[in-house]
């Protein structure tokens, strides 16, 4: 017989799509020491993925540009049948990744400008190209929402001000910017679990 923990650990593969049988690591620690964590884990997950703002599709894209920016594999390809099931195409999956490794180097860049506070560092071209950000696929305002989500992971005091007053500016409320950070940071938890 299961014990609840082991219950909700096969509840949480199922979740994600994961086979039943699937071993991780850490996963197998919690669920070995009858951790209550995991059980909170799952209801957190469960909880911002059914954010009040988000459609299905974007709370997934959202956490597949999350599962990617922690270059976590299997959650990715987790998030992304789930975002292909509630939707979405080939090029909004493509893009959800690629903002996350664009936003990844801008987080770098702009961070550094941001500690170092020297004029000729903010003088300086950042010679990075940025096409997917003049007509995203994602549409504009899920981009820059992407965008804000993985700069809130990534740290960049600097970008998560800038993609803020974007997305606000392109009709976003507070709640909606704060549902999409919750799933940023769930799935950065979850990717130290099942990594």
């Amino acid at each position: 017989m299961l014990t609840a923990t082991q219950e909700t650990k096969i509840d949480l593969l199922k979740d994600l799509g994961l086979a039943e049988d699937s071993s991780f690591a850490a996963l197998e620690k919690l669920t070995e020491a009858e951790s209550r964590y995991l059980r909170d884990l799952r209801v957190n997950l469960q909880t911002a993925l059914a954010g009040e703002t988000l459609s299905p599709k974007e709370a997934y894209l959202l956490a597949l540009a999350s599962a990617a920016n922690e270059e976590n594999a299997s959650l990715t390809k987790a998030f992304e049948a789930k975002a292909l099931e509630q939707g979405a195409t080939q090029g909004e999956i493509a893009e959800a990744i690629a903002c996350a490794s664009l936003l990844a180097t801008n987080n770098i860049l702009y961070r550094f400008r941001h500690f170092a506070h020297k004029d000729i560092y903010e003088q300086l071209p950042a010679r990075i190209k940025m096409n997917i950000m003049a007509n995203p696929v994602l549409g504009k305002e899920l981009f820059e929402l992407v965008s804000l989500a993985i700069s809130a992971v990534n740290g960049c005091k600097r970008c998560v001000a800038a993609h803020e007053a974007s997305v606000l500016k392109l009709g976003a409320t507070e709640q909606r910017i704060f549902d999409a950070i919750r799933v940023a940071a769930i799935v950065t938890g979850l990717s130290k679990v099942i990594n």
